[in-house]
């Protein structure tokens, strides 16, 4: 049950926090910056409000998610924190003498009244909200790009990672006494994963058993994180890895397994969209999405800045359409062809016909495909047949034994012959200098929030990573950016 009204803290301990949480403190600026009313009018429906004993304040635990994502710790390094960090207290609403939560609290909280809720969108716009209101935000002009994050499993089994987490722990024990290699378990010799388990437990036990070892912080964050992975594998028994990564490519020879968010940026670097989707999925098909979530949140949008990704034939279509600017370069196939220089025929203009490299012209042409089609037409060149069987050059040229020989050019669309032009004017030069911008954000997000590893597994808890991993990361810009406005 949860009150219908917020209620005053009357501790008369409160004046603490004047002394030990200054005004330049960050938590207290986000908490002076943002009325986080809006996460109870959200989440009111998700609790009873006349039955069953008093709920802890849903703000409260939503703040304990944003903390976990500013800071970069887990559920159980949180809740510690916040028994003794005066600034936690204070951003948590919490007297200086109030009891904490257990850690197990955030878990049902995810599960249970986090569902439904388009909690991604709503933080977002919150913040873009914000941003426009302390007139921030002044560009029309969006970057938009994709950003990979590795399953909490990979690829690894269960046997693999378990075994992994527990070798941290052991290290991190070591570095400070070495003597209590003696009192380990020895490792299981089976491939059964049970059996890796039942050691993690076994590795646990002995930990906890040695209270001035655990205490020291660098083994008890190791040995939280183990504890949390024996926990969520032995709920997800059934799991061999998670269920919801792919595998997905940055490149011809580089994969990962993971997730993908795609992300709109506005050039003040203030995140104005995003989308979580499964490692496979294409960059450029979401393009539309970003435009349409970033201009719901109240973005006004005449440019869109990305890469090679978004230039394909529908995206150059709708941003016609919604007569925006796409900064985006098309792909060489298109502009240059597949063909290498040295293999290239010459095109003689007089007769509107291809030359090959023995001097033969083409007899005939005709156009292949059809008009108006996601593939551009081609254009097919016939060369004479008998001309290519006793040609000198024919090595490479000419498959012998075959009935024809034909040299095809794609037949640019429209829309591709205007972003060729559009893509080669200085105005286009000058817009896609900004795009670096969204590189160094992926990168805050990685290194700074630990964007880089999903926490949790399933594509329900890589959205809930990612909104409040985004939230924390904007209102840290807002609060950057409205300290150089007001210098």
């Amino acid at each position: 049950m949860i009150l219908n009204q917020e209620s005053f803290n009357l501790s008369p301990f409160m004046a603490i926090y004047d002394i030990v949480v200054p005004k330049n403190n960050m938590l207290r600026q986000i908490n002076e910056l943002v009325d986080f009313s809006f996460i109870l009018e959200e989440l009111r429906n998700k609790y009873c409000l006349d039955n069953g004993r008093n709920a802890v304040p849903p703000i409260r635990m939503f703040k304990y998610l944003l903390l976990k994502s500013i800071f970069d710790l887990s559920d159980v390094d949180v809740v510690e924190r916040s028994k003794y960090d005066m600034s936690f207290k204070y951003f948590l609403d919490m007297a200086p003498e109030d009891p904490v939560i257990n850690p197990s609290s955030l878990t049902k909280f995810r599960k249970l009244r986090l569902q439904d809720v388009s909690l991604l969108d709503m933080l977002i716009g919150k913040t873009v909200e914000i941003a426009l209101e302390k007139e921030i935000i002044k560009s029309n002009a969006i970057i938009v790009d994709a950003t990979h994050t590795k399953a909490r499993y990979n690829q690894k089994s269960p046997k693999e990672f378990l075994q992994e987490k527990s070798k941290n722990v052991r290290k991190a024990v070591y570095q400070i006494d070495d003597s209590i290699k003696e009192k380990f378990p020895s490792k299981p010799t089976s491939n059964e994963v049970n059996d890796e388990v039942d050691y993690c437990l076994q590795v646990i036990q002995v930990v906890e058993s040695q209270p001035q070892i655990k205490v020291i912080p660098a083994v008890n964050e190791k040995l939280n994180v183990l504890k949390e992975v024996v926990e969520d594998y032995k709920e997800k028994l059934s799991y061999s890895t998670d269920p919801d990564a792919r595998v997905g490519h940055k490149s011809a020879d580089s994969s990962f397994f993971g997730f993908k968010t795609h992300i709109a940026m506005s050039d003040e670097r203030i995140i104005t969209a995003a989308v979580v989707t499964t490692g496979e999925k294409s960059d450029g098909k979401y393009l539309e999405d970003l435009v349409k979530k970033s201009k719901e949140t109240g973005m006004i949008i005449n440019t869109v800045i990305g890469d090679t990704a978004y230039s394909e034939k529908d995206n150059i279509q709708y941003a016609k359409k919604e007569e925006i600017q796409l900064v985006s370069k098309l792909n060489p196939l298109i502009t240059q062809g597949k063909r290498a220089k040295e293999d290239e025929f010459e095109f003689n203009k007089d007769a509107g016909l291809y030359v090959c490299k023995a001097g033969h012209m083409a007899i005939r042409k005709a156009r292949i495909g059809k008009k108006n089609q996601r593939n551009n037409q081609q254009q097919v060149y016939y060369f004479d047949i008998d001309k290519c069987k006793i040609c000198p050059l024919r090595n490479g040229c000419y498959k012998e034994g075959a009935k024809s020989k034909t040299y095809s050019v794609s037949i640019k669309s429209t829309e591709h012959k205007e972003q060729e032009a559009f893509q080669n004017s200085e105005e286009f030069k000058e817009l896609a200098r900004s795009r670096y911008k969204i590189e160094a954000k992926n990168s805050e997000l990685k290194h700074g929030h630990g964007y880089d590893t999903a926490s949790t597994a399933g594509l329900f808890g890589m959205e809930i990573q990612g909104a409040t991993t985004i939230f924390a990361v904007n209102l840290k810009r807002i609060i950057t950016l409205l300290k150089e406005k007001n210098s």
